[in-house]
């Protein structure tokens, strides 16, 4: 299909579309021109009689009905927001190079200049229009505009958009991403034909209509109003999908066929690059900054670290031949004026889009740079979980190991349980049969009892965990040890009573001194911070993964506080444990050998090899 052929093409799914709305109005105004048919028939003497007179009682009120939905629904489409995406806005100012390479493509491509460029944390690129009369500029992309000379983004830009991948800008040479714009810039020509903007504007109204009505209304009456409304907008949505669709594939092909002359040969080599930062970019956002940003801390300068870790995957996995030739290219980021102001700023609002949290900084949600992310992220989020491991056997009135008691500093008091590896592997020590889902026999002090470890005593006064059962259901610990799956559930319980505790009011950087009158609510948010995050990593975590990281967390305890071992964080994988400077790979396999057979003799093995003597108490939290 070349230009013109999907030019045409969508120039014809979008009348197709307009012929929908026509339709609609068509159907809207019926009744009341037979209503006006009856009416000048009255008037002419011609339409007389009880019949007609009925039908004229009739028409004229069901036509102003009519007359007066059809007015509320069209309010209800033209005013309607539709979805913006979340973005960080870069303006001219502090990207001159980056604007003046976008111009001189448009030029190359022969058509419209996008209006302004916007950056995404995702890797991914598209145009997008924010010409709507309801869109007032969102409130949180003004706080993560970036303007070099201090200057505000254009109040009202013009569509449309070009949104960029943040990850692409340091990822990326300049001559590639050329290439990869391309296409995306090539999509301004059909943007700008008159039916096929006015059929995305249909399009898009009808689907922030149907968003309006789905909102949940106290009010009766609005409930029922925008339920018809929702009904109707649903109906043209429907009539409209396939020629929507289409359009959009006309769109598209005309535009890859229009770049098809713009650094073709560099185009391959660039699509390869962006399935490596999407690689890239997942293991980072996954293993590296979400264990962050569930201890309130976000990384500062992903867009450097998603650099740093497809450099490592490519040194490992031999990606890309040439690599270091490509590296002494100018890379796109070079385009920006600032760019680790810009990096801060894409990554807040990734932190924001994939887990949640507040707009800015504050004491429970700080950002943590590259430097500090193992000694302020991994010791604290390794210490912190075995905290909570032994405070949850505690609650269970596990005894500790033999001679495991921490020596009291008051003479008078008696010595309390000592936050020793011992203590874990003992408990969970176990050669009796696995656990099954439907078990119940997982509790008391026959199951907790080891034939090699100390006695378990439960405390008559831990019960259950509120709003869990005593014995685990999990269908994930079906195959690990009784003690395991008990402590796993427990250790589940206790984080998610954690995380729903509400945490400390903390006032924002931003916040109005006490002297000053409160802000004032903006209704035209970019988002709903309720429905935070937009975009969740990963589900939730198993109480068989809880278990293993937390018993994981004691060991890397243990190993440094008795062995000289150090936090670490690798690019790939996230926290690391570094003995002499290298890096542990093999400690899984052995945490899930005892939490699944109940046999701590490969990890005991481990542990004398290394020199970690699990018997001494750690500093934990």
């Amino acid at each position: 299909m070349g230009v013109e052929a999907g030019a045409q093409a969508a120039r014809a799914r979008a009348l197709a579309v307009l012929r929908i709305r026509s339709r609609a109005l068509a159907v809207a105004l019926l009744p009341a021109a037979v209503a006006v048919i009856l009416l000048a028939g009255a008037v002419g003497d011609r339409l007389e009689g009880p019949v007609w007179d009925a039908a004229r009682w009739v028409m004229t009120p069901f036509a102003v009905l009519v007359l007066l939905a059809a007015a509320g629904i069209a309010l209800v489409v033209a005013r309607a927001r539709p979805a913006m995406s979340p973005t960080v806005a870069v303006t001219e100012e502090a990207a001159p190079d980056l604007y003046r390479m976008v111009r001189d493509l448009a030029d190359r491509l022969d058509v419209p200049a996008p209006s302004a460029i916007a950056l995404t944390p995702d890797c991914d690129s598209w145009l997008e229009d924010r010409t709507h009369p309801a869109h007032a500029p969102p409130p949180a992309e003004e706080h993560h505009d970036i303007a070099g000379a201090g200057k505000r983004a254009p109040r009202h830009p013009a569509a449309p958009v070009l949104v960029i991948g943040s990850p692409f800008l340091w990822w990326m040479r300049v001559g590639e991403l050329r290439a990869v714009l391309a296409p995306v810039i090539a999509g301004t020509g059909p943007s700008a034909h008159p039916d096929i903007a006015a059929a995305r504007r249909f399009v898009r109204g009808l689907d922030a209509a149907v968003a309006v009505a789905s909102e949940p209304r106290r009010d009766p009456v609005s409930r029922a109003v925008l339920a018809g409304v929702g009904w109707v907008a649903r109906l043209l949505l429907r009539s409209c999908r396939v020629h929507a669709a289409e359009l959009e594939r006309g769109v598209a092909a005309a535009a890859a066929e229009r770049a098809q002359a713009v650094d073709y040969g560099l185009r391959i080599v660039a699509q390869e690059q962006v399935g490596l930062a999407y690689a890239g970019w997942d293991r980072l956002l996954t293993r590296v900054a979400l264990p962050a940003w569930r201890m309130g801390r976000w990384p500062s300068r992903l867009d450097a670290g998603v650099v740093a870790a497809l450099t490592e995957l490519s040194r490992r996995d031999r990606l890309a031949e040439g690599f270091a030739s490509r590296l002494g290219e100018r890379p796109a980021c070079d385009l920006l004026e600032e760019p680790g102001t810009v990096d801060e700023a894409a990554s807040l609002l990734a932190a924001r889009l994939f887990h949640g949290g507040p707009a800015g900084p504050g004491p429970d949600w700080s950002p943590v740079d590259w430097s500090a992310y193992p000694d302020e992220v991994v010791d604290r989020k390794w210490r912190l979980d075995a905290a909570r491991l032994h405070r949850v056997l505690d609650a269970m009135g596990v005894r500790p190991a033999t001679g495991a008691t921490a020596p009291a500093t008051d003479p008078t008091a008696p010595a309390t349980v000592a936050p020793t590896l011992s203590r874990v592997l003992d408990h969970l020590t176990d050669t009796g049969p696995a656990w099954t889902a439907g078990n119940t026999g997982a509790t008391g002090p026959a199951a907790g009892s080891t034939g090699s470890g100390p006695d378990i005593a439960v405390s008559q006064a831990a019960g259950p965990p509120p709003g869990r059962p005593d014995t685990p259901d999990d269908e994930d610990l079906a195959g690990t040890t009784a003690p395991s799956a008990t402590l796993a559930a427990r250790l589940s319980a206790e984080l998610a009573r954690e995380e729903a505790a509400p945490s400390p009011a903390a006032p924002s950087p931003a916040a109005p001194s006490p002297a000053s009158p409160p802000p004032t609510p903006d209704p035209a948010a970019l988002w709903d911070d309720r429905a935070l995050p937009l975009f969740p990593l990963q589900p939730p975590r198993t109480a068989r993964e809880l278990l293993a990281d937390h018993l994981t967390a004691m060991v890397c305890c243990a190993a440094m506080d008795t062995a000289g071992a150090t936090p670490g964080l690798d690019w790939l994988d996230g926290p690391t444990l570094l003995i002499d400077g290298e890096r542990t790979a093999d400690l899984a396999p052995k945490v899930l050998t005892l939490i699944e057979d109940g046999d701590a003799t490969p990890l005991r093995v481990w542990l004398s090899q290394l020199g970690i003597r699990p018997e001494k108490p750690v500093r934990l939290g």
